[in-house]
């Protein structure tokens, strides 16, 4: 079986996988990292959304393979020093999840959003939003949490 090496979290880690395995099933099954959800295995709901070198991708539609020597950060990853990130933050004040199975794929779309696009507005937010699904709510808390963080890492680049 071959061989793969990226660093997650801030820590290297290899293991050996199939050809076929998914970036999702390496980080769940090999790495034990749960956060990063498997939804629909289509690449359409978004729960499965990790950063590979700082931008947000499916990992149910990355091989582990295509992810080796990449910088790999899961929402395992987000909090510093017992500090939820500001966008973590913004959910948990904002009300913006219910069930909580798609809020790690969402909060890591957000956070990649939120670095790509400094002046987000709501109708902007919705739109980034697309690919990733909620069945829980109306996303309009996810919305307004997104919105606040955004605001707030804005002040904080400023």
């Amino acid at each position: 079986m071959p061989g793969v090496s990226m660093t997650v979290n801030g820590k290297a880690v290899s293991g050996e996988v199939e050809a076929r395995t998914l970036l999702v099933h390496f980080l769940r099954e090999n790495l034990r990292l749960t956060g990063t959800h498997v939804g629909c295995d289509t690449s359409q709901c978004g729960a499965c959304v990790v950063h590979v070198n700082g931008k947000a991708v499916k990992s149910c539609t990355m091989l582990a393979l295509q992810a080796d020597g990449a910088q790999v950060t899961t929402i395992e990853g987000l909090a510093k020093n017992g500090e939820l990130h500001p966008v973590q933050a913004a959910f948990k004040e904002h009300h913006g999840l219910q069930c909580g199975f798609c809020t790690p794929g969402m909060i890591m779309t957000a956070v990649d959003m939120i670095r790509r696009l400094p002046d987000l507005d709501e109708t902007t937010i919705r739109q980034q939003l697309e690919g990733n699904l909620c069945r829980c709510t109306g996303y309009q808390n996810i919305v307004k949490a997104i919105h606040a963080a955004s605001l707030e890492m804005k002040g904080a680049r400023a």
